[in-house]
């Protein structure tokens, strides 16, 4: 599944989702890294941690409709993320994808 923003930027070729309980817990950790043009949707999630993380990620916090919410670049290990009270899902990235090329108000489409 890609991910792509309404001004026509490809976020993620390769978008993984984790909609289950044990998947969203899991996420990313103690992966060594993560591919570019790769994504993890977590869904439902309004607020991530980089605990056990050995890599900087992007992270778009989406509402139901795919509106951007809030937008975090370059997210350290051992971090956590504000609360986004009305994110319904969470995109997490490389760090680096998103350089500034997205904001909130922006709508991303799953295809």
């Amino acid at each position: 599944m890609k991910c792509i923003c309404e001004n026509g930027t490809v976020l993620a070729e390769d978008v993984e989702q984790a909609t289950s309980f044990l998947k969203r817990l899991k996420g990313l950790m103690l992966r060594k890294s993560m591919q570019p043009g790769a994504a993890m949707l977590l869904k439902p999630c309004p607020q991530i941690h980089t605990c056990f993380m050995r890599f900087a990620l992007d992270v778009l916090f989406l509402d139901k409709n795919g509106t951007i919410l809030y937008v975090m670049e370059n997210l350290k290990p051992w971090r956590m993320s504000p609360i986004i009270y009305h994110a319904s899902q969470t995109l997490e990235m490389p760090a680096g994808t998103l350089q500034g090329r997205v904001k909130k108000g922006d709508k991303v489409r799953f295809e």
